[in-house]
Order: structure tokens, then sequence, then C-alpha cells
């Protein structure tokens, strides 16, 4: 869908110059020569891009520029002479976006508008994308929302926070002053240890939910969101690929498969859930050295 563009100007004919302009590029354009009609046009037309002249009857273009930010975001540039630089000020003030000076050529403005209609996309992106998946568990900062599991927790606000920001960074170590500031603010007066208190309780309720991340504690320096990106099982072990060269893995599965052929043991589960006890052992020796 072509993008639409709002040109007020007094002037007819850079009306009529930047929509041939613009329309030759694919914008879709409408033009109003007041304030009144801008107002009246914004709302119909609704438009991605103002071009907004300072100078118009009925109400000035920094006017218009602070009734239409009483409602919406969207980018508005100021087209103004350069003498005007205190209009300028004044129209970035009220949440202009950007201003261009008269005389401009069509290939700057069309520049402009390209630039703060990319901006805005980016930051609206940016504003939409604050859910962090991973294996078993979402954290949606819009809703405020935990899911484990498929199941919804609701997490008070600094341990939801907390979590979040741990998250965002995944395999970053933090100290406890860094989250206090970070988390609760440069001017929380408190006790580090508060950083303790709330990592205890988010592990009461996410604890063991997926081998592909944890909250890992780094002794005497503070905490870290730690992610595997995936795991290897081997001879019933398991084994974080990420953390293991191949043929290590090779000679450590090797290595298993002798230890239970010399003890007798039939099972393909991990060695320590074996549970078997030492008068149990059978020691025999291995079929390939028979």
């Amino acid at each position: 869908m072509a993008q639409k563009v709002l040109i007020v100007d007094d002037d007819k004919n850079i009306c009529e110059l930047l929509r041939l302009y613009l329309e030759k590029d694919g914008y879709e354009t409408a033009c109003a020569y007041n304030g009144r009609t801008a107002l009246e046009q914004f709302e119909a037309f609704a438009p991605d891009c103002v071009l907004l002249d300072v100078m118009l009857p009925y109400y000035s273009g920094t006017q218009v520029c602070q009734m239409i930010r009483k409602t919406a975001q969207t980018p508005i540039i100021m087209i103004t002479a350069r003498s005007e630089t205190d209009d300028v000020v004044e129209g970035l003030g009220v949440g202009a976006d950007d201003y261009i000076t008269k005389p401009f050529e069509p290939k700057e403005v069309l520049a402009r508008i390209k630039a703060v209609t990319r901006r805005l996309q980016k930051e609206e992106a940016g504003q939409n994308d604050r859910a962090l998946r991973f294996d078993q568990l979402i954290i949606d900062m819009d809703r405020f929302e935990l899911t484990v599991k498929d199941q919804v927790v609701y997490l008070p606000a600094k341990e939801m926070e907390l979590l979040y920001f741990l998250a965002s960074h995944p395999n970053r170590v933090f100290t406890r002053d860094q989250l206090l500031d970070s988390v609760w603010g440069f001017d929380y007066i408190g006790d580090s240890r508060t950083v303790d208190v709330h990592i205890k309780r988010l592990r009461e309720k996410i604890e063991g939910v997926s081998p592909q991340w944890c909250l890992r504690t780094i002794w005497r320096v503070g905490y870290k969101f730690e992610v595997v990106d995936h795991h290897v099982y081997l001879n019933g072990f398991l084994l974080p690929s990420s953390r293991f060269h191949w043929h290590r893995c090779f000679c450590w599965a090797v290595l298993c498969w002798l230890f239970r052929a010399t003890i007798g043991c039939n099972k393909t589960s991990n060695c320590c859930s074996c549970r078997v006890k030492p008068s149990q052992l059978k020691l025999r020796t291995p079929p390939m050295f028979m």
C-alpha cells in the first residue's frame, strides 16, 4: 500500500510541485492551504507523514502541529523560511520531527520523508517486540505476563522487570549493584541483598522448567540468565554442544560404554540415576577385549 503524505502550504505552486514529485515516487498525496483545512484533511486522509508550512491562515503551522500531537504521533516535517529560526525551535518544541528551509530541493524533501517514516517504523517495531521467548518460557512485558509451560504466572512488578532484564542479555553476568541501578533505579536506597531475595522467588517459580536456560549464580560476582542453544544426547548423557568438541563427545561416549560394559549396566539413561551400590557391581571384561 502506498504511503500517504499531507502537504500543507498556503502557496499552491509549492503544493503542486511537491504533489507531482511525491506521486511520481509512488506516494499518495492530499493538499491543504490553511490551518483549518489541514486539520480536517488530517482526520479524513489519515496520512503517514505531514509536510507543514509554518506561516498559514487561520491556524499557524505550530498550532496545527500542537493539535495533531494531542491525538497522533504521525511524523511532521515543518517547512519554513531561513529567517524563521524561532518558529523552527517552537515547532520542534511542540512535536515536529524535522524541518526544511525554503527554497528546497524536492529530492531533499523526499529523503527527509523517508528518514522520519523509517525512524518511526523502527521505534514501533521495537515497542511491539517486548516479548522474549525461550523453551517453555515467554516473558511478555506488554501484557506483563509470564507464561511457564503454557500456564500464565503473574509476578510482582520488580520480579518481572528483573527477569526481563536478565533474559534480555542472555549469558551476561551482572553484579547486584548493576541490577539495582538497571531495575530499581539509581535513586534506590536499600540493601543489595534485595536482588538475592527476588532471584530466590523467581527460582521458586521457574526453576527446572527447561534444561535450555536457568538463572545462574556466579559466586562472588552476581547473576546471569544462562542460555544453552541446544543439547546433544550421547549414550544417555546430556551434553551442551556449544561446550564440547565432537571428538571429545565421541571419546566420552566410548568411555561411558566401556564403563557400563565393565560393571554390567544395561541401562541407557544417565549413570548418575542408576543408583547402583558398590557391592552390586559385577565387573566383567568388555566384549571388545574378549
